[in-house]
């Protein structure tokens, strides 16, 4: 292994929902183990250390941390920030994420999506804050990789990352308030090899779109997105929403909750070749925290993930308004901290509906809520920016595309649509 330096509970009485909801989720989270374990039996000690072999892994400093854990224990709520890098420190990477230049590589790097996933001490609920990459916030003095950054700095919080690690999670932990128990980390390599190794995410837009600047070209309708294609559609900004950041974490939502869902199917869990990619395409684009660096861990922390149920795992964007001094950022909203409270008192963002019943909680199962968006639905992945959640199952439909004027083509400006025609002989991105 690879080392860095340094809802409520029910009520008595009341509908079974939990236990209806949860059963079909159980028995394919024990099938996918016992294929795990074959795999693992198969391949023997050899198998196992190869795929702890391909991890990197990292120290939390320990004020940010507070008590060091192994994996997810229940009883104890945990935080855990998920980085995806825009690094360009591999050629790989350059391919993926272009602007690096024929002779050289870009050292530097940014938190280019970064999330903040709470999971609740009885592992009955989780919460997933989507933080815009061009907020505004206090930087913390840091150092790290031949960098110095001094103390009352403000600027974008995704740059932090740019001196370390440890850099980036003490600015979330001193925006937020909140201990950051762990973290993970992937790069643009990353999200291809997931991507493939699940067969594909399933996306819907709502009408033509082509952003100039990701290059995601897809006509309007739903699509199934694999390698490039799928990077493409979760750092698109210029072809959803407004055209900001914010737009951006509408394409990232969709393609979570997606994927979630594809994770949870049966023809995913139950497919042999499918989990060895998935863990092999796992443990090569992560780089962990020394809490969460061996397979069997990793294996304990996608098991109580992938126990929350959809209904109960809310997506939420930090609240933010827009910048007075610089149109093109965001800062915090009063509001922020109301959500920072809640998650540090550990309450669910998603409540029970009084209306379920057992016969319509049977209805929402995993098989019922793994369905292919559809174009004509509303789009319902847009970036609540006052705080407001909504659920994995509820972020569904299609990602609104851009109406405003925000890509262009030989220096005329146009919308993503306007783009899209103007470009017949540019192939879509899952042609």
């Amino acid at each position: 292994m690879k080392h860095v330096a340094p809802d409520e509970p029910t009520e008595a009485g009341a509908p079974p929902r939990r236990v209806e909801h949860r059963h079909p989720r159980l028995r394919k989270l024990l099938a996918a183990l016992v294929v795990l374990a074959l795999l693992l039996a198969a391949g023997g000690y050899g198998l196992y250390r190869h795929l702890s072999a391909n991890i990197t892994s990292m120290e939390i400093p320990s004020d940010v941390q507070g008590e060091a854990l192994e994996g997810l224990p229940k009883g104890k709520a945990q935080n855990i920030l998920v980085i995806g890098t825009d690094s360009r420190q591999n050629a790989a990477d350059c391919k993926l994420g272009g602007s690096c230049g024929d002779d050289k590589l870009d050292g530097d790097t940014n938190a280019d999506v970064e999330m903040l996933v709470h999971i609740s001490a009885d592992h009955e609920s989780m919460t997933v804050m989507s933080i815009p990459r061009d907020t505004i916030v206090d930087l913390p003095a840091c150092t790290g990789n031949g960098k110095t950054r001094e103390a009352g700095t403000r600027g974008r919080i995704n740059g932090s990352l740019n001196y370390g690690v440890d850099c980036q999670l003490r600015t979330v932990h001193e925006l937020t308030g909140l201990t950051i128990n762990h973290f993970m980390m992937v790069d643009f390599s990353g999200v291809v090899s997931l991507s493939d190794a699940v067969g594909g995410v399933d996306v819907c837009v709502d009408a033509d779109v082509y952003d100039t600047y990701s290059h995601l070209k897809l006509a309007k309708g739903e699509h199934t997105l694999q390698g490039v294609a799928a990077l493409q559609f979760v750092r698109t900004r210029h072809g959803f929403g407004d055209g900001s950041d914010l737009g951006r974490t509408i394409g990232q939502r969709l393609y979570l909750s997606s994927l979630q869902r594809k994770l949870e199917s049966a023809g995913t869990l139950l497919n042999p070749q499918k989990v060895y990619r998935l863990a092999e395409a796992g443990t090569r684009a992560l780089t962990v925290d020394s809490g969460l660096d061996s397979v069997s861990t990793l294996a304990q922390v996608a098991a109580t993930v992938g126990g929350v149920p959809a209904s109960s795992t809310a997506f939420v964007t930090l609240p933010t308004v827009p910048d007075p001094e610089n149109v093109n950022t965001v800062v915090p909203a009063e509001g922020a901290q109301k959500l920072f409270d809640k998650l540090a008192a550990d309450d669910s963002l998603v409540k029970p509906s009084p209306k379920t019943s057992p016969s319509t909680a049977s209805s929402a199962t995993p098989e019922a809520t793994s369905q292919k968006p559809s174009p004509s639905a509303s789009a319902t992945g847009d970036p609540a920016t006052d705080g407001s959640a909504q659920t994995s199952a509820e972020t569904t439909g299609c990602a609104q595309v851009s109406t405003q004027k925000t890509v262009e083509i030989n220096g005329v400006p146009m919308t993503p649509s306007e783009a899209y025609a103007a470009s017949p002989r540019i192939k879509d991105s899952d042609a």
